[in-house]
């Protein structure tokens, strides 16, 4: 017990340690190209971001058109088709309420996300909205064939940013607090 101890203690984590009752923690596996380790630790929060940013602005490309009452690829009415779904497929309780979330998730919460604001907050909305998406088109798969794929991955991604907050290049840093 007190080596474990004077392990965590110095600082030391090349040794397994107990982390507050969760568990061992490990050290990072070894780079079969140690000489990457420092490209990686510059490039990992960078790409984070890029990945937050585009996200967003992808997310965000599917709302405007709801928000401006155009036509989104082949859909004619994307905010009619998105209230026809959920009160036809999902058989939620106020449709329109619902619409109308969505749309200020794919538009606003698209921005917040994008600039890494309440990432916290935003992402699992955005990652049930996939999940419910993913029934919409369910059992189909491939996305040309409109099926789930496309929300699927989009939802693992929100689910990723959900425990992964806005990272070091966001505004929830610049704010200095997350949820």
């Amino acid at each position: 017990m007190a080596a474990s101890s004077e392990a965590a203690s110095s600082g030391d984590h090349n040794h397994e340690r107990c982390d507050h009752g969760r568990g061992p923690r490990r050290s990072p596996a070894s780079l079969l190209l140690p000489g990457l380790r420092n490209f990686y630790e510059i490039a990992n929060p960078i790409s984070y971001a890029f990945l937050r940013v585009a996200f967003g602005l992808i997310l965000f490309t599917h709302g405007l058109p709801k928000l401006l009452g155009e036509s989104h690829g082949a859909m004619a009415n994307p905010f009619a088709s998105s209230i026809n779904f959920i009160t036809n497929s999902l058989h939620f309780p106020a449709p329109v309420a619902f619409g109308y979330f969505v749309m200020l998730l794919e538009t606003i919460g698209a921005i917040m996300l994008a600039a890494g604001l309440f990432t916290r907050l935003v992402a699992p909305m955005v990652a049930v909205q996939m999940a419910m998406i993913c029934l919409i088109h369910y059992p189909k798969w491939a996305w040309i064939d409109r099926g789930m794929e496309y929300p699927f991955l989009m939802g693992l991604v929100a689910l990723h940013m959900s425990f992964r907050g806005g990272g070091r290049f966001s505004a929830d840093r610049l704010v200095g607090r997350e949820l």
